[in-house]
């Protein structure tokens, strides 16, 4: 029987990158452990036991340490019994670390942990979950943030680049930053899709609005609510787009932010945004 020679090479290719990628990694233990609970830097993030940390020895974390000191962001996910095991665990293995403080909100109080807050489960019921969230963090960790970071249980985020926006802020300002959406309201309101984040000041007079009776539980559309009652309160949005002018906030999947075949309908999300999207004009050959 003829060997082809081309099939022996590859299939010594793959043995001998098989072999050196074991070599590599068992021979630093710190990778091969997955039960490494610390980062190994000032940066103070916590590890989970069990969940395997990314080595990227030659990377300068100074920057995103100073940002964790200089702006401290309470985060607060929302969500249910059923998706803690499917969607909220990864969180908590992820991003999350990233926040000073991180809380998971949901309808009953369980060992994750989250906290109950004696709602039922449902769309109808998100308005409900969101008022009575900020009602807890402001009762109970009013002292403990700047920042107060809101999201929903299949969000992803980069808090390093949320801290490094919010550093230019004030916290002491009446105001909050997500992706602007124009209806509704008149000085329009952030898209729950990506998370919003409020000011020190804008949550307390979220709080305010609701024990003084201007704001009110009227929809069960729980971001354009939300942004009705800033809008009550004097709390204004503020412009999360970067230096060129590029969201940062982005409530759709990728997917829908591509384009499949030109020409093609406008669509109908892009109608919502405050800002009008920067054109490109390419020349076919």
């Amino acid at each position: 029987m003829r060997i082809n020679l081309s099939t022996v090479f590859f299939v010594s290719g793959l043995c001998i990158g098989f072999l050196s990628i074991q070599y590599f990694v068992y021979s630093d233990p710190s990778i091969a452990d997955p039960a490494v609970l610390s980062l190994g830097n000032s940066s103070g993030v916590q590890y989970d036991r069990g969940v395997p940390r990314h080595i990227h020895s030659d990377e300068d974390g100074s920057v995103a340490a100073n940002l964790s000191q200089k702006v401290r962001l309470l985060c607060w996910i929302m969500t249910g019994p059923k998706n803690l095991e499917s969607r909220t665990k990864h969180i908590r293995a992820t991003w999350a670390k990233r926040c000073n403080k991180i809380l998971y909100m949901s309808s009953v109080e369980t060992e994750f942990p989250t906290v109950g807050l004696n709602v039922t489960e449902g769309r109808a019921q998100l308005y409900w979950k969101t008022i009575r969230a900020f009602q807890y963090i402001y009762q109970h960790h009013r002292n403990d943030y700047d920042w107060v970071f809101k999201a929903d249980d299949d969000t992803f985020v980069v808090i390093e680049n949320l801290c490094y926006t919010l550093s230019k802020q004030d916290p002491e300002k009446p105001v909050y930053f997500g992706r602007r959406f124009r209806p509704f309201v008149h000085q329009g309101y952030m898209s729950g899709g990506a998370g919003y984040v409020l000011s020190k000041e804008a949550v307390r007079r979220f709080i305010e609005g609701f024990e003084t009776g201007k704001c009110t539980h009227f929809s069960i559309i729980e971001d354009m609510a939300l942004g009705k009652c800033m809008e009550t309160m004097g709390v204004e949005p503020g412009d999360s787009r970067d230096v060129k002018g590029r969201q940062t906030f982005h409530p759709y999947p990728p997917d829908k932010y591509l384009i499949k075949k030109p020409p093609r309908k406008r669509p109908w999300f892009l109608s919502y945004d405050y800002y009008k999207p920067r054109e490109v004009s390419i020349a076919y050959p």
